[in-house]
């Protein structure tokens, strides 16, 4: 019997670990899509309960969003 053959698609992630930050430290992590946009993740950090509580009902600054490349996992942080 011969070894199996390797199939890149059935290794590939379905998803991974969007990680949300407020003024840069975490507060809270999301599973999302691998290939999340821009808009969606923003939006799903922006809709976390903890994010909610850490700006207390205002407005944030600035909300930056760091594409997840090879082994980094995407990144939202919202300066507050």
């Amino acid at each position: 019997q011969s070894w199996p053959q390797y199939d890149a698609a059935k290794a590939a992630e379905d998803s991974v670990t969007l990680v949300i930050q407020v003024n840069g430290k975490v507060r809270d992590h999301v599973q999302v899509p691998v290939d999340v946009d821009e808009a969606t993740a923003k939006r799903l950090a922006l809709e976390s309960e903890s994010v909610i509580r850490m700006l207390e009902g205002r407005e944030p600054k600035r909300v930056i969003f760091i594409a997840g490349r090879g082994t980094i996992e995407p990144k939202v942080n919202i300066v507050g």
